[in-house]
């Protein structure tokens, strides 16, 4: 199965004091047993950076480990679909068109980066918010 996991299912699935660590981390083990082909948007690279290294545990995530977590987890997994300069102002003007504003842009791009991957699948914490950005998606939209 072809799938795309945004940000909230990378942190959970890596971070094993997240509240939805259990969920999460089964999913990241199928990537690793070859029973899932993982994309990723390459925007999520920098999304999960931001999260890990505000984390709100102690000892905190510092920068290197944030790195090494992404490089672990995600880069040596995943293929990255990088958006052109195109498809982000068409993204941004579908939005536009759906009356959506705020943090949906990002649920949008990585909605975006799953549909140009063609992936069955785009595993998020956050089911609704990617329904909105990307409504004719809704059946591919599950969570962990």
């Amino acid at each position: 199965m072809k799938a795309m996991f945004d940000t909230s299912v990378l942190v959970a699935a890596s971070v094993r004091a997240h509240p939805m660590h259990r969920r999460s981390i089964p999913w990241l083990k199928r990537v690793r047993a070859g029973e899932i082909e993982l994309h990723v948007a390459a925007h999520s690279l920098a999304e999960c950076y931001a999260v890990l290294t505000a984390f709100p545990i102690r000892p905190r995530i510092g920068p290197g480990a944030a790195a090494r977590i992404i490089s672990e987890n995600v880069e040596n997994n995943a293929k990255l679909v990088a958006l052109t300069a195109s498809e982000y102002r068409t993204t941004i003007r579908e939005l536009a068109k759906l009356r959506l504003t705020g943090g949906v842009v990002y649920d949008a791009l990585v909605a975006r980066s799953a549909a140009k991957a063609g992936v069955e699948r785009l595993l998020t914490l956050n089911p609704d918010d990617f329904i909105r950005a990307w409504p004719e998606g809704e059946e591919l939209i599950a969570t962990p």
